[in-house]
């Protein structure tokens, strides 16, 4: 006689979903940070002052990319929250993909204007005369890619929280060939095309934008279950009210991001007034931590949607599994990463230059020191990146961004330069300021996210009376 199936634990069903949903949008987020790897080694081939310059590009670039990023980003939470509530839900997840795609194209215009900002910026910081004219060429070119990537980021959201996160995976896998080739082609005149150098770069990367965006259009024309909800159609109509929405949630995400990234950014500025070779390194150990970084990233998008689920089907223990067990994933992944990067360095360090060869010799013995401290702080950079997320999920962010503020501009901004410049820590110092900001975030999230209940954030509001 046969024995009737075991019903599995909810909190095992959840960890199934969660890896489902985790897995493609990681490889997804790794494969973008292998694009921008391989930036990073094209120009690694140009020498120090290149990389350097391209460092203080990317710093200001990424920082008003990832802020935009997390504005238009709100359309995940919102999408999940509609097919929560009542799937599929065609009307609304077409506006607000459409009011998503509206953003994209408006604040990126006005993001390009900001990065105009650069050339004063590396003055007033007191960069190098050589830096500064190498780093105005790249970025008179890069920030035409800055539209494109913002509306790739919102079609994103609109596949993955549709279920179809491998669309991205696949789309973004694609982008590395065209920009390898791209690089190799612009910077150094292969197959015919013009020796661009540092600009050759740039232009590999505005080229990458434009056909991921391309892919996404047509992966979702293809898809009948993308496809049936038609987000190109009628562009021009406008839903005021889904634009305040996505503003009124997106706005505290950008800003959070805004808060993290240019703790970053701030970092490599600092590096450059200290020295070319510690930027260099800063740049390299960096993408390393970034790399690892991704894996968190992903789980902490995949926790917005599954709590973005619970949330709009008004299921408070479906949302305290869906958040718990995302940071459990993240925490025990940065663990190993942790591990990874502590024994093995060296080995991380290959991924991007020649660790024997002589002319990187300063560049690799400040790399590994940095790279120590950045084996102390991945626990704490899960954390933090999967906790908002999840609270993302419950569309709470304005609180989330303050608390992001604080810490990376208050004791992580404050110890970076106390240690970077009034102690011979220097460069290690101000990796220390990056780690005790990542600290102070992670523990006030988490603190938050324990207790949603309490603070009556996890059933939407408007659903707290009776129908």
């Amino acid at each position: 006689m046969q024995q009737p199936a075991i019903p599995k634990s909810p909190w095992r069903l959840e960890l199934g979903a969660t890896l489902k949903l985790a897995w493609p949008l990681a490889a997804a987020n790794l494969l973008q940070m292998l694009t921008y790897a391989v930036d990073v080694i094209f120009i690694a081939r140009l020498g120090e002052a290149p990389l350097a310059a391209s460092a203080l590009v990317v710093a200001v670039f990424g920082l008003v990319l990832w802020a935009l990023s997390g504005l238009t980003g709100a359309v995940a939470p919102l999408i999940a929250e509609e097919l929560g509530a009542r799937a599929p839900a065609l009307r609304p997840i077409r506006r607000i993909t459409r009011m998503g795609l509206w953003l994209a194209v408006l604040t990126g215009l006005a993001g390009m204007a900001a990065c105009l900002a650069l050339t004063p910026l590396m003055r007033l910081t007191g960069q190098q005369a050589e830096i500064i004219t190498l780093a105005q060429s790249y970025n008179s070119l890069l920030i035409w890619s800055m539209i494109p990537m913002l509306a790739n980021n919102v079609l994103r959201n609109f596949v993955s929280a549709l279920g179809r996160p491998i669309l991205a995976t696949a789309i973004t896998a694609a982008g590395i060939g065209v920009n390898a080739a791209a690089n190799y082609a612009f910077i150094f005149g292969n197959w015919g095309a013009p020796a661009l150098g540092l600009q050759g770069a740039a232009m590999a990367t505005v080229l990458t934008a434009l056909t991921s965006l391309a892919a996404y259009v047509i992966a979702i024309r293809l898809d009948t279950r993308l496809h049936r909800y038609r987000v190109f159609g009628f562009f021009w109509r406008p839903d005021w009210r889904r634009l305040v929405q996505i503003l009124r949630i997106g706005a505290p995400i950008g800003l959070t991001i805004t808060a993290e990234a240019g703790i970053f950014g701030a970092a490599a500025f600092l590096m450059g007034a200290i020295g070319t070779a510690q930027l260099a390194a800063h740049t390299i150990a960096l993408q390393i931590a970034a790399l690892t970084f991704q894996v968190p990233f992903g789980i902490g998008q995949a926790a917005t949607i599954r709590v973005g689920y619970f949330y709009g089907a008004r299921d408070r223990a479906g949302v305290g599994r869906a958040g718990w067990t995302a940071i459990a994933l993240s925490s025990g992944f940065m663990a190993a990463a942790a591990l990874l990067i502590l024994f093995f360095p060296v080995l991380m360090l290959s991924i991007y230059i020649d660790p024997a060869a002589a002319q990187n010799a300063a560049m690799v013995a400040y790399a590994l020191t940095f790279l120590k401290v950045a084996a102390a702080f991945q626990l704490f950079d899960g954390v933090q990146a999967v906790a908002a997320g999840a609270l993302r999920g419950l569309q709470d962010t304005r609180i989330p961004m303050w608390i992001a503020a604080f810490s990376y501009w208050v004791p992580g901004i404050g110890t970076a330069l106390v240690l970077g410049f009034a102690t011979p820590l220097q460069g290690v110092g101000v990796w220390l300021g990056l780690a005790a900001g990542l600290g102070v975030a992670a523990v006030l999230l988490l603190r938050r996210w324990h207790r949603r209940d309490r603070l009556e954030l996890s059933l939407p509001a408007a659903r707290l009376a009776p129908a």
